[in-house]
This record gives C-alpha cells, structure tokens and sequence, in this order.
C-alpha cells in the first residue's frame, strides 16, 4: 500500500507536461506576432499607439508562456526528479519557491496588460479601473507572499 502511495507522485507527469507544452505554444505564438507587428509596422507605417499595443500584447503571450513554463518545471522537479538541469533561479525547493516564482512573473503580466490598456486610445475610460484593480491585485499578492514566507530555517521560540 506505501509503495501504491508513493508511486501516484508521478500523476502530476501529465499536467507538467501540458504546461510546459502550453508554454512553448504561446511562446511560439507571441514570437510569431512579435515578428509579425515588425513587418507590419515597416511596410504599413502604423501609428505608435497601435504598435505599443500590438508589442504588448505579443509580451504578454510570452510571459504567460514563461508562466506555464516555471508551473511545469516546478512541479515536475517537486513531485518526479529534484536534479534536472535548470537555471539556479528557476530551481525550486519546495512549494513557496515555486509560490514565490509564479508571483513575481503574475506581477510582471499585470504590469504589461496595464501599461497595453493605459497606452490604447480605445479604452482610456478604463485605465483608472483597471489601474486600481491591478493595484489591488499586486497590494494582495504582496500581502500574501509576505503572510505565508517561511522562517528560512530559524525556528523563533516565545518564552
């Protein structure tokens, strides 16, 4: 029965691997329109606005892609193998690395979907909105990661 137990770790293979999958779609996708509004911007002669937007909304494909990407690593070195080869920040040792890393790249997405809204001329009824609400979404995960840090180690002792 341990052994049964200690063998559904490996269940988690799938969902890393179709996040990591996910990953280099929308990486490749976001490539691709990259590419695509530098052509388009050359021979069209779009206006600044459009372009800003367009490269935005391209960065925000890649970084929702680098999202999946530290989802999969982190959990396929968690649950399946702790000494595959990845970059130092990239390693995680337990679930807050992993709570952590993913924190920092939401942060970074909000950051681009806000500036593609305050830059688009269409939505400028939204930017204190949206403004507000990525705010507040950044205020909230910044609480959170700071109410569930861990002691690092230092066991603290109440007398």
């Amino acid at each position: 029965m341990k052994r049964l137990l200690e063998l559904t770790r490996y269940a988690v293979v799938i969902p890393a691997f179709a996040a990591i999958l996910g990953a280099l779609l929308l990486m490749v996708q976001g490539s691709v329109e990259m590419v695509a509004v530098v052509i388009e911007s050359v021979s069209d002669k779009t206006t600044l606005k459009d372009v800003i937007v367009d490269v935005l909304t391209a960065i925000d494909a890649i970084l929702l892609g680098t999202v999946l990407l530290v989802i999969g690593f982190g959990l396929y070195e968690l649950f399946i193998d702790t000494n595959i080869q990845v970059p130092p920040w990239l390693r995680v040792e337990d679930l807050d690395d992993l709570k952590s890393k993913l924190i920092g790249v939401v942060v970074a997405i909000i950051a681009v979907v806000f500036v593609g809204i305050f830059v688009d001329s269409n939505r400028a009824s939204d930017v204190i909105s949206y403004g507000v609400g990525a705010g507040a979404l950044v205020v909230g995960l910044a609480i959170f990661a700071f109410a569930t840090k861990k002691n690092n180690g230092k066991i603290s002792s109440k007398k």
